[in-house]
């Protein structure tokens, strides 16, 4: 188990380390830079003192030389500075965006959980049943509609026909933990609805390929209850393609919340990465897309390692 775990942890830190070179890369590939971003409306100055700035700002340097600087700032935990807030560390920046990602997610993907798990258990226990039919097609509809077209219309129309306003300013859970609810609780169900359509499916399926296994029918034979068979015997096998599943969808979770974070104007980790996109400011896009990389990768690691508590028949070489 431990030299399996060290093995994991190998290669979640190649593939972090991929990551924040993919998107070094593709930062410096798009047009323009930093410097003309925070020039702003000031005007054309003179090429000598662009090149001065551009020199100050580290911005003259050849790509790996950028890169090694910006992976020596990782030791002393500021990450870099921002290029366009100067002062600014990257590590401080994204220490007060990303609890707001990471609640938004959690009450995402706890959504997810909570309707996905037992909705799929139910359609497949009432396998080509009415009630089955509806569910498949709640479950189709959350696979095919886009997040923020479903933002888009529960804005408009709740805006126009039910009273609700996009929350004007955000207010964090240590604050005001009602008003922070009440401001997550529509996101989270959006975010989450997605990921229950995926891991209702999931159950569904893994759920009526149990019920087919000899362990099953021998159950049912003994003479024990429906209820029981399912969730003493036909769950905890079924299971463990949806944990699978529910920790590959990390990145769907994290893209999910960037888009719902602009539509309803919450400060988390999407809107400053997509800001810091917009404004070429590659220390701190780089900053980002390292934090969430580690996030996404330790997700897959824990999803790993659980499989032997929760099947007994797992056993790591």
């Amino acid at each position: 188990m431990r030299g399996y775990a060290l093995r994991r942890l190998f290669a979640a830190f190649i593939v972090v380390v991929l990551v924040s070179i993919f998107v070094f890369i593709m930062m410096h590939l798009l047009p323009g830079d930093a410097l003309l971003v925070k020039l702003g409306q000031t005007g054309r100055i003179p090429p000598d003192q662009m090149d001065a700035l551009r020199q100050k700002m580290g911005l003259d340097q050849p790509l790996y030389e950028q890169y090694v600087r910006w992976i020596g700032h990782l030791f002393n935990g500021t990450m870099g500075y921002s290029l366009i807030f100067d002062g600014q560390t990257v590590s401080g920046r994204i220490g007060q965006a990303l609890p707001i990602t990471l609640e938004l997610g959690v009450l995402g993907l706890l959504v997810g959980i909570i309707l996905g798990i037992p909705l799929g258990i139910m359609s497949a226990v009432w396998q080509d049943t009415p009630g089955d039919y509806v569910l498949r097609c709640v479950s189709l509809m959350g696979l095919s509609l886009p997040q923020f077209w479903i933002g888009l219309v529960v804005i408009i129309y709740g805006t126009r026909y039910l009273g609700y306003a996009p929350p004007s300013g955000y207010v964090s859970f240590g604050t005001d933990p009602v008003e922070n609810l009440k401001q997550m609780w529509i996101p989270a169900l959006i975010l989450g609805y997605g990921l229950s359509a995926t891991t209702m499916r999931m159950m569904r399926s893994t759920v009526l390929e149990a019920f087919h296994e000899d362990y099953v029918r021998t159950a049912r034979a003994k003479g024990l209850a429906g209820r029981l068979v399912v969730y003493r015997h036909v769950l905890r096998n079924a299971v463990i393609p949806v944990i699978t599943l529910v920790g590959n969808q990390t990145a769907y979770i994290f893209s999910g919340a960037l888009i719902l974070e602009i539509l309803f104007g919450f400060p988390g980790l999407g809107e400053l990465t997509y800001t810091a996109i917009l404004q070429r400011d590659y220390t701190q896009v780089e900053g980002n897309a390292l934090v969430t990389g580690a996030i996404v990768v330790g997700i897959n690691l824990l999803v790993d390692l659980s499989y032997g508590w929760i099947d007994p028949r797992v056993r790591y070489a």
